[in-house]
């Protein structure tokens, strides 16, 4: 690339839930930003991360795993995963390295098919196999797309990950700075401190608990007298079951909460912070178009 010009694009990551595309995101941009968690469906929106260096500006898109819905959120989920497809410059496909090909894995090869993107396939994981196996995985997928390159690499670890990035600045083409060069996101302090909240909150809580939850930032002021930000957050949950398990026995598991997402959040503002949390029970609102909606998954937006 030539010194004088200035490359970009839109690179969208797509893939089965928990393949590692948020942590492939944070480790490319060198940022925590998109919330992680061995729970699947954990990233429920396109999460927009940018990389800005002297010749280029990578604009990286998480999106949703892609699955078979069973409400309106999981709907919604994948039809903002699939959306991205035609509307960027690069799309990653990430997989595991398994023997046998996932059927959703097939799914999203077929989807592929119709979109005009530079496709790259990242086969993640590479540490939990043996590097012999990877020449057949690698012949297995390329005999059925013809993806631009195939990498194999650990987001976990990094291995392999700077190779990607210069794949990745292969296919970029002359372009402008879409964003400020400061700037690592387009998601506003609330929406990522409410996503900060329910990562605790999947990393604590047990299998069928946290997908019934989301997160509202109410109030977020900073105090004018001293450097402390007020944050009032509510976890709406679908069952009064689970909201006692939110809250846990004499509040224990709500402190714990709480003190966890204190620190990120205090990370994220660069401020102390007062964060007062609440829990609040909305009966099935994953089949809710308007609380959909009000939680911030709109599909209008998408």
């Amino acid at each position: 690339m030539a010194k004088d010009k200035f490359y970009s694009g839109f690179i969208s990551l797509i893939g089965r839930p928990n393949v590692g595309k948020s942590t492939l995101m944070n480790r490319l941009v060198g940022e925590k930003i998109a919330i992680i968690s061995p729970k699947p469906q954990t990233t429920r929106n396109k999460i927009q991360t940018i990389l800005t260096t002297e010749d280029f500006q990578a604009i990286f898109i998480d999106t949703p795993g892609i699955h078979k819905p069973k409400h309106k959120l999981g709907s919604y989920m994948v039809k903002a995963a699939e959306t991205t497809l035609n509307e960027v410059d690069i799309v990653l496909m990430l997989i595991e390295p398994t023997d046998k090909m996932h059927e959703t894995d097939s799914y999203i090869i077929n989807r592929l098919k119709t979109v005009k993107s530079q496709v790259i396939l990242v086969i993640n994981k590479i540490d939990t196999i043996e590097r012999s196996k990877l020449l057949s995985i690698m012949d297995t997928y390329s005999q059925l797309y013809n993806f631009k390159e195939i990498v194999p690499i650990s987001a976990k670890d990094g291995s392999n990950c700077d190779k990607l990035m210069e794949v990745i600045r292969k296919y970029l083409t002359e372009g402008p700075r879409y964003f400020p060069e400061d700037m690592i996101t387009d998601q506003p302090e609330r929406q990522i401190a409410s996503e900060i909240i329910r990562e605790k909150i999947l990393q604590l809580l047990q299998e069928e608990v946290p997908h019934g939850i989301a997160v509202e930032i109410e109030a977020m002021k900073k105090r004018s007298d001293k450097d402390l930000v007020d944050v009032d957050a509510i976890i709406y949950c679908e069952k009064d079951s689970h909201k006692g398990m939110v809250i846990g026995k004499q509040g224990a598991m709500l402190k714990k909460i709480g003190m966890r997402s204190r620190r990120d959040i205090t990370a994220l503002l660069g401020s102390q912070i007062n964060l007062q949390l609440w829990v609040k029970v909305k009966k099935d609102w994953r089949d809710s178009d308007f609380l959909l909606k009000n939680f911030g998954y709109d599909q209008r937006n998408i």
